[in-house]
């Protein structure tokens, strides 16, 4: 599992005690590139870092989602009236939990949609709730550049 060097459970969201997916993002892959170098004996440099984004970032990603909508960490790049949605919301819903762990294995809404009809479950009660955390409109960009330093003329 990744974990940034910072963690923080208490957000007072006027501080600046947020974190920032693009740091933590690239955090791990710097982390990521110096295990495989190592493993290969030299320095893989952006090849490593770029092979972090493509295999790693979106799972990164979906995993700090689920943080901010649990309210465990606030996170600068997802949206503000997000954090903590699960801590009011859906409370007394026994769809909620199962949902959240199809999104935790990496499933699209189409896969929580064919798995509620293989069980006969309400799917109102299904939409609502993948309308409310509306998982599409949450991908973000990998941002930060897997390029070295480079110093200007």
């Amino acid at each position: 599992m990744f974990e940034c060097s910072t963690t923080i459970t208490f957000v007072d969201l006027s501080s600046d005690m947020r974190m920032s997916l693009h740091r933590c993002g690239e955090e791990e892959a710097q982390r990521f590139k110096w295990i495989e170098s190592e493993k290969a004996g030299r320095d893989l440099g952006e090849t490593a870092i770029r092979t972090w984004i493509g295999r790693h970032w979106n799972g990164f990603l979906r995993s700090r989602w689920l943080e901010h909508l649990q309210g465990k960490t606030f996170w600068i790049e997802l949206d503000q009236g997000d954090f903590g949605l699960l801590q009011t919301a859906f409370q007394a819903s026994p769809l909620i939990d199962p949902i959240l762990e199809h999104f935790k294995h990496g499933r699209e809404n189409l896969d929580i949609i064919l798995w509620a009809l293989e069980n006969y479950l309400s799917m109102s009660d299904v939409l609502e709730i993948l309308e409310a955390l509306d998982v599409n409109s949450r991908r973000i960009e990998c941002r930060f550049d897997p390029r070295p330093d480079r110093v200007s003329a």
